[in-house]
C-alpha cells in the first residue's frame, strides 16, 4: 500500500511538473500512469480517477489566469456549458466500451496529441474577437470537444485551445486561460459520471492531486529558467507520449 501511495504521488508530481513546464498535453499521461505504474486494475477505474485529478488541477490553475485577465468569461462559460453536455454523453458511452478497446483508442489519441505537440501552437492572434455567430460556433465546437474529453477521461486542452480560437477568434493567451474553465467543467462532469458507477479510487486521486500541486510548483519555478530549451523539452515529451502509446497498443492489440 505504501509503495502504491508513493507511486501515485510521484506520478501526479510528474504530470503537474510537465504541465507547468511545457503546457498542455501532460494530463494525457495520467491514465496510462495510473494503470501501468500505480497499478489500478481496471481501465475504467483509471479513467475515472484521472478525471478527478485533471479537474482539480484545472480549477487550481484557473485562478492565476483569471487574476491576470486571461479569461474571456462569456465565451468560456458558453463553450463549457455546451461541452458539459458533450462530456456527459461521451463519458456515458466510454463506460460501455470494453476496457481493452478503449485503451487502444486512447493510444491512438495519444499519437494524435504527440503530432499536435510537435507541430506547436500558433503564437499570433486570430482574426478578431468576437467572431460573427459567436455562441452557435462555441456551442457546436464545445459539444464536440466535451464529448471527446468525456469519452477518454482527459482534460482535452489540446482540443479546447484551438477550438476556442477557431470558434471565437480570441488570442492564444486568452484561449489558454479560458480553456481551463472548460477543462475543469469537462473533467468534473466525467468524474461525477464515473463516480456514480463507483469507478473512482478517491485515495489515489487525492495522492495524485497532491503530487501534481508540488510538481506544478517546481515546474513553474523552472519554466522561465528553461524557456530557451522549451522546444527541446516539448520534443522529448512528445516522444515520450509516442513511446507510451506504442506500449499501450502492444499490450492491448492481439495480432
Amino acid at each position: 500500500m505504501l509503495s502504491a501511495d508513493l507511486l501515485a504521488l510521484a506520478c501526479g508530481g510528474l504530470v503537474g511538473f510537465s504541465l507547468a513546464l511545457i503546457g498542455g498535453g501532460g494530463s494525457i499521461l495520467a491514465t496510462p500512469m495510473l494503470l501501468y505504474v500505480v497499478g489500478l486494475p481496471d481501465p475504467h477505474l483509471a479513467i475515472g480517477t484521472s478525471a478527478v485529478a485533471v479537474g482539480a488541477n484545472a480549477w487550481a490553475n484557473l485562478f492565476p489566469h483569471a487574476r491576470a485577465g486571461h479569461v474571456r468569461w462569456p465565451a468560456a462559460l458558453a463553450f463549457a456549458a455546451a461541452g458539459v453536455l458533450g462530456a456527459f454523453t461521451g463519458s456515458s458511452l466510454g463506460k460501455r466500451v470494453d476496457g481493452h478497446h478503449l485503451l487502444v483508442l486512447f493510444a491512438v489519441l495519444m499519437l494524435v496529441v504527440a503530432v499536435l505537440m510537435l507541430r506547436g501552437r500558433r503564437n499570433g492572434a486570430e482574426s478578431g474577437y468576437p467572431k460573427p455567430r459567436l455562441f452557435p460556433r462555441l456551442g457546436a465546437t464545445g459539444f464536440g470537444a466535451g464529448m471527446l474529453s468525456g469519452f477518454f477521461g482527459i482534460g482535452g486542452g489540446f482540443l479546447i485551445v484551438p477550438g476556442l480560437i477557431f470558434a471565437s477568434g480570441m488570442e492564444i493567451i486568452a484561449a489558454i486561460g479560458s480553456s481551463l474553465v472548460a477543462v475543469g467543467a469537462f473533467a468534473s462532469t466525467t468524474a461525477i459520471n464515473y463516480a456514480a458507477s463507483s469507478l473512482v479510487d478517491w485515495r489515489v486521486a487525492a495522492l495524485f492531486v497532491a503530487g501534481g500541486i508540488v510538481g506544478g510548483w517546481l515546474g513553474a519555478r523552472l519554466a522561465r529558467r528553461l524557456a530557451r530549451t522549451r522546444g527541446a523539452l516539448n520534443l522529448v515529451f512528445a516522444l515520450a507520449i509516442v513511446a507510451v502509446a506504442v506500449y499501450m497498443l502492444v499490450r492491448n492489440l492481439h495480432f
